[in-house]
């Protein structure tokens, strides 16, 4: 049985034909560069993905924002993380409450689960 997939590590789109042999492995055909190839096998043996959320800023104390009307942080993951454990990084990233000054690249959570994933801030909030 074949799958289709379109490659997304360039600009040229590759419409990729895969095919699971036998043996386990995969067999990729329209690709026009090695990366597809590349691509194919992560994507359909071991999916991963950068996770973009936000997370709660902590209040000041005062039961005031810090930051007026801006309660939520945009974090990001510093590498793909496995596809079916994202629900739990989201998890942890949703139960974070940082507390301001924060600045962009700042790590809120440090090597999640031992995967060498970090959670970084992206932007500075004084």
């Amino acid at each position: 049985m074949s799958e289709e997939l379109i490659c997304i590590t360039c600009p040229m789109g590759c419409r990729l034909t895969v095919d699971r042999q036998q043996d386990g492995s995969l067999a990729v055909t329209g690709n026009r560069c090695p990366r597809g190839i590349k691509y194919a096998n992560e994507e359909l043996l071991a999916p991963k993905r950068v996770v973009s959320a936000t997370a709660t800023i902590q209040d000041d104390g005062a039961g005031e924002r810090a930051l007026g009307e801006v309660s939520r942080l945009p974090v990001r993951s510093t590498a793909a993380y496995p596809k079916q454990d994202v629900p739990e990084l989201l998890a942890a990233i949703y139960a974070l409450r940082v507390r301001l000054p924060v600045s962009r690249g700042d790590v809120l959570i440090e090597d999640y689960k031992g995967s060498g994933v970090d959670v970084i801030a992206t932007r500075t909030m004084k």
